[in-house]
């Protein structure tokens, strides 16, 4: 099965609060497969470069210092569907506005501490597991993706 992939990162807020594991429990139970994970203390320049289409916001700044406060967990699933289903998972980018069952709806109030980042497309995907895992990802066959695929 060639399955698609997503970038997911819990921010400096998540790993603080000791919510990595119930993040990657969520995925998990979903029947996701995780094929890379990693602690890492971001550098700001591949977070310019995550964050390229921010960097005209006037919050841009913030975000910075923020993403820069901690260290993220990094990680690559896949799966089918997974960008949009993983977004579903996360809840909405306000988490306010996110419903209950959702990682933000359940763990967080504020945008500026949302927990934290999904790819917002395939392509999107692509470019962030290039640029947070440039050494690759490992890809490998699960037994139990015939209990979760048709």
């Amino acid at each position: 099965m060639v399955a698609e992939r997503t970038y997911i990162m819990v921010k400096p807020d998540g790993v603080e609060r000791g919510l990595v594991g119930e993040i990657i429990k969520r995925f998990e139970n979903k029947g996701f497969q995780l094929l890379a994970l990693q602690l890492l203390s971001p550098k700001r320049e591949i977070l310019e470069q995550h964050y390229a289409d921010l960097k005209s916001k006037p919050f841009f700044g913030g975000l910075m210092n923020y993403m820069t406060s901690g260290p993220v967990v990094g990680m690559v699933w896949a799966g089918k569907g997974v960008v949009k289903a993983g977004r579903v998972l996360l809840g909405e980018t306000n988490p306010l506005a996110s419903l209950p069952g959702t990682i933000r709806g359940d763990f967080c109030i504020d945008v500026g501490r949302n927990l934290c980042h999904g790819s917002d497309s395939v392509e999107t995907a692509e470019k962030e597991i290039g640029l947070w895992f440039p050494n690759g990802v490992v890809n490998h066959e699960r037994v139990l993706d015939k209990l979760i695929y048709e």
